[in-house]
């Protein structure tokens, strides 16, 4: 990787990994989901509850698809299975970078969608004055639509914005995820806001929007 004009910092175990991480930042993390002390998964959730925003790729070599699941719900964003082409890597790696958020003032501006509010810096989301209770991918599915509402996204898009891979038209995690967020939406009072657009994707609209 430093031949590949990458700055690298090596740890050995998942205890080191949380120290480095808390101790200087970084543009990008590589876990390897095996790690001893703490395995790759849980530094991922310790990363992601100090509230790190950073991309994180994992490596495994473990292939099937719960694994995989499991490495994306703990807050991965991209997911390299053992063994792999280095030039592969490195691609991921490009993409990541591409997709890492940007810290300005404008990133952490709240989106406001007629009653609903969208706090990105803060992770927070309310319908009017209830604050929704999300987990890390249903905040991130709802930033998305947030950012792009009134926009159809198709879920090969939508894929690849919040999980970094396409689970392929047969997989059910998409859908899984919209009615954990519309159940907790109509919890709080809110209208239907997300609409399915049949064999596209979906888009967020206001109150009222047909």
């Amino acid at each position: 990787m430093e031949l590949e004009g990458y700055h690298v910092t090596s740890v050995a175990d998942g205890v080191e990994a949380i120290s480095a991480l808390r101790r200087q930042s970084h543009d990008l993390v590589i876990l390897d989901v095996m790690m001893p002390g703490v395995d790759g998964l849980g530094v991922c959730r310790v990363a992601r509850a100090d509230g790190l925003r950073l991309p994180i790729l994992m490596l495994t070599a473990q292939v099937e698809l719960g694994a995989r699941v499991a490495g994306l719900d703990a807050g991965a964003d991209d997911y390299l299975a053992k063994p792999f082409e280095l030039e592969e890597l490195f691609a991921r790696l490009r993409a990541l970078l591409r997709r890492a958020p940007v810290e300005s003032s404008a990133a952490s501006e709240q989106l406001v969608i007629g009653d609903l509010r969208i706090d990105p810096a803060s992770r927070r989301a309310w319908w009017d004055r209830s604050e929704l209770e999300l987990s890390k991918t249903e905040f991130d599915l709802l930033e998305l639509l947030g950012r792009n509402v009134g926009i159809v996204l198709t879920h090969a898009t939508i894929y690849d914005r919040i999980w970094g891979y396409d689970f392929g038209p047969d997989s059910k995690n998409l859908a899984v995820y919209i009615s954990y967020l519309r159940r907790k939406l109509d919890l709080a009072g809110a209208p239907q806001l997300i609409r399915t657009v049949r064999g596209v994707g979906y888009r967020l609209g206001e109150t009222g929007d047909r």
